[in-house]
């Protein structure tokens, strides 16, 4: 396992380094599991108690935080973002060679650049293009005329459908369904019948696609997703969205078709959208929020309401069933009030 001494880090963070410039460390942890060899942080200051009894070799801090603090440290000013950056150094995840599995199907009319790897069992359909130092894990299906920029990664079984488009450095997780068809039916002589999806999926580069996401293809004109957009496992995607960069969605969220999201929008988990809806720029919505309208403004949007003992709820649900009749009453006493103030004047 390769290791780094804390100088390196240093240096390689813009630290300033205190303490055992020679400390050795090969792994991360937390600031109670890590030992004598791991780096650790402190970003949330609900865990700043912890820094007193932590095992760690060292402790990203920032300057407040490292005040009173006797052991190894690298002092920076965004302790989190510091960490993200060091995750790569010891990411375990493997890197494949990069040839062709004899087991994988690669159609003679795709197109592989140098250092693409395929895995066992992939399929690479006709006219596919996959750029260079993509990896092609075990099981993903990429259909016809397919584009797929430079160092992507496909987790195994996940699909890309008929001339979907993916940019750079595009990671795309386990069960990921790209460009199927989007729900379009139309009803006529007592049945739903299917209307044919001829768009596609536009994914522009640094984009993360968590496990189970489906992003469904255009009915006419395409699906598209901008750069560095980020999306948690288990987003549905309908047909004809558009998502601004650098937008975040986390888990359960659906968004219906045609609805259109800014840039640096964040939803939290289980928000679901209606379609031909737009969202201005950095809106955030927070958990299980329904949005049936656009929103035209930044800042921060819920509904529903929070959860209470059952008891309370159930209270809480006959009151909202009478709120109609107590609105008309309301209504009936100012009317009354109105009356009796007019003939007081």
């Amino acid at each position: 396992m390769k290791s780094w001494t804390l100088s390196e880090l240093a240096d390689r963070t813009g630290a300033q380094l205190r303490g055992d410039g020679a400390c050795r460390i090969d792994g991360l942890g937390t600031l109670k599991s890590a030992g004598p060899h791991q780096l650790s942080f402190l970003a949330n200051p609900l865990y700043r108690s912890a820094l007193a009894a932590t095992g760690a070799g060292a402790v990203l801090l920032n300057a407040e935080d490292a005040e009173g603090f006797d052991g190894n440290a690298l002092i920076v000013a965004n302790p989190y973002a510091i960490y993200a950056g060091l995750t790569h150094l010891f990411d375990r995840t493997p890197r494949p060679e990069a040839v062709i599995h004899p087991q994988s199907v690669v159609h003679p009319e795709a197109v592989l650049a140098p250092g693409v790897s395929v895995a066992a069992c992939a399929v690479i359909e006709a006219g596919a293009t996959i750029g260079a130092g993509s990896v092609i894990e075990a099981g993903v299906f990429v259909g016809a005329r397919v584009r797929i920029g430079a160092g992507c990664r496909l987790r195994a079984n996940s699909t890309i459908h008929h001339d979907c488009v993916l940019g750079d450095r595009v990671l795309i997780h386990s069960g990921v369904v790209i460009g199927d068809d989007g729900f379009g039916f139309v009803p006529a002589g007592g049945r739903w019948n299917k209307i044919a999806q001829i768009g596609r999926v536009v994914i522009h580069d640094d984009v993360d696609i968590g496990s189970g996401t489906c992003i469904d293809r255009g009915a006419l004109d395409d699906t598209v997703i901008h750069q560095g957009v980020i999306i948690d496992n288990l987003v549905h995607i309908a047909h004809n969205v558009e998502i601004g960069p650098h937008t975040a969605i986390a888990g359960c969220c659906g968004i219906s078709g045609s609805t259109k999201i800014g840039a640096w929008c964040v939803f939290a988990g289980g928000v679901g959208l209606a379609g031909h809806i737009e969202i201005c720029d950095k809106v955030r919505l927070t958990g299980m929020t329904m949005v049936t309208k656009s929103i035209t403004k930044p800042g921060s949007y819920s509904s529903g309401t929070a959860f209470d003992s059952t008891e309370n709820w159930r209270k809480s649900a006959v009151r909202l069933k009478k709120l109609d009749d107590m609105a008309r009453r309301l209504r009936e006493l100012e009317g009354l009030v109105q009356q009796l103030t007019s003939k007081t004047d």
